[in-house]
């Protein structure tokens, strides 16, 4: 019996939602129905997912770009470090879909992305921002991706040949890929059909998703002497870094500043 107890207060501390009638406050998140009112300053809103494991480097400088970009144009952005956090994929509660739930379209489980998903859902704009490690993106864009998207959506008929959603709202989206390959390799490994799907995502449930490709980046840099290297081109390297990096943080400023600027 006490297993049971300890099991039943475990599962209500990992879900931060429930069907109404009850009577625990502490386990309802900030959104309690499904037609929650945003903020009215979140129109220069934006949150900015770093979801390489790594802080300073290539993703996370391109990201710190679109950052400036968007707070020279008057917004407001929150910048997170996604290895800084303890959490996991969608876990198949399935709270978000129970009859009368009041999770309101934001994901139930109580972990440290919880309050991440809650300033998205509050938010004008999104950047997420990951390397391409073995031909896709790091686990954790992966796991924020099933945690933004499958709460939004009912299995309830919207009577037009779709579902209807527990949350329904306009948000500025953009995605920033990099990666060593060049272009021509990009397109040789079929990429754009593995990274393509995470767009459409999120263009299809937010109107708006952009995606800009930075290739050929230096993965060592400036080090690649303390590294099992033979097999790369540091001459190629060496062109992209000063040819095309400068160009590649300039597209990111530009992202970070459009997307908050657009309608």
């Amino acid at each position: 019996m006490k297993k049971i107890m300890l099991l039943c207060a475990a599962v209500l501390t990992l879900v931060g939602c429930r069907q109404g009638g009850g009577n625990d406050d502490n386990q309802q998140p900030e959104t309690i129905n499904n037609t929650h009112q945003m903020d009215t300053n979140s129109h220069k809103r934006m949150v900015i997912l770093n979801a390489s494991p790594r802080k300073d480097k290539n993703t996370a400088t391109l990201l710190k770009e679109a950052q400036r970009g968007a707070e020279e144009a008057g917004a407001e952005v929150q910048y997170i470090d996604l290895i800084d956090l303890q959490f996991t994929g969608c876990r198949s509660c399935m709270a978000c879909k129970r009859t009368g739930n009041q999770c309101g379209g934001v994901c139930a489980v109580r972990d440290d992305l919880r309050p991440v998903l809650e300033s998205i859902r509050d938010a004008a704009a999104l950047i997420i921002g990951s390397p391409i490690y073995w031909s896709f993106p790091t686990g954790m864009m992966r796991n924020v991706v099933e945690r933004l998207l499958f709460p939004m959506l009912s299995y309830n008929s919207d009577g037009k040949g779709g579902v209807q959603r527990y949350l329904d709202k306009r948000m500025n989206c953009g995605i920033i890929y990099t990666m060593n390959v060049t272009p021509e390799g990009y397109k040789a490994m079929n990429y754009a059909a593995l990274h393509e799907p995470d767009r459409e995502h999120l263009e299809q449930y937010y109107g708006h998703c952009e995606v800009y490709n930075a290739y050929g980046t230096w993965q060592f840099y400036p080090d690649y002497e303390k590294y099992d290297h033979s097999a790369v081109d540091l001459d190629e390297k060496q062109w992209y870094r000063d040819n095309q990096w400068p160009r590649d943080k300039q597209a990111a400023y530009d992202m970070g500043k459009r997307l908050v600027t657009m309608n």
